[in-house]
């Protein structure tokens, strides 16, 4: 069964501000999950958690968010090939990856694999939704393009 849900036109995160339409987040940390639920909440109306990258693929799918959060060690295999398929099949969400991993090369693979963003874990409490604020003025300005 495949959901149809109405997004608005991409609205901006500001203090405050509200965003209907769901966001997807996928990470392996329970603790980290909990917290990046309830910030993202602050946000978008529907926050939808899940644990793995197949998950991650039908969901998106499915449910079409304005956002996707995503946890780099989600993936069990090393390369970045569930993130560029994430990028084909919903080539106009939002896509945030997160990592532990602070080296420039990790983030130029992930923007290269289809992220919009890149934020470490040790600062989602203040990086992310500027992060995502500053994509979502980027694909409003060029929809359905890669984000450098």
């Amino acid at each position: 069964m495949k959901l149809k849900i109405p997004f608005p036109t991409a609205r901006f995160v500001t203090p405050g501000t509200r965003i209907s339409g769901p966001a997807l987040a996928a990470l392996l940390g329970v603790v980290i999950a909990l917290g990046l639920c309830g910030l993202l909440e602050t946000t978008f109306d529907t926050v939808v958690m899940v644990a793995n990258e197949t998950s991650l693929l039908t969901t998106a799918t499915q449910l079409r968010p304005q956002t996707v959060v995503v946890d780099l060690s989600l993936a069990r295999q090393s390369d970045l090939r569930w993130l560029r398929s994430l990028r084909q099949s919903c080539p106009e969400l939002t896509l945030i990856a997160l990592s532990v991993h602070d080296e420039a090369s990790v983030r130029q693979a992930a923007l290269e694999a289809g992220a919009d963003g890149f934020v470490l874990n040790r600062a989602i409490a203040t990086d992310l939704l500027p992060a995502i604020d500053t994509a979502l003025q980027r694909r409003q300005q060029s929809p359905l393009t890669k984000i450098p």
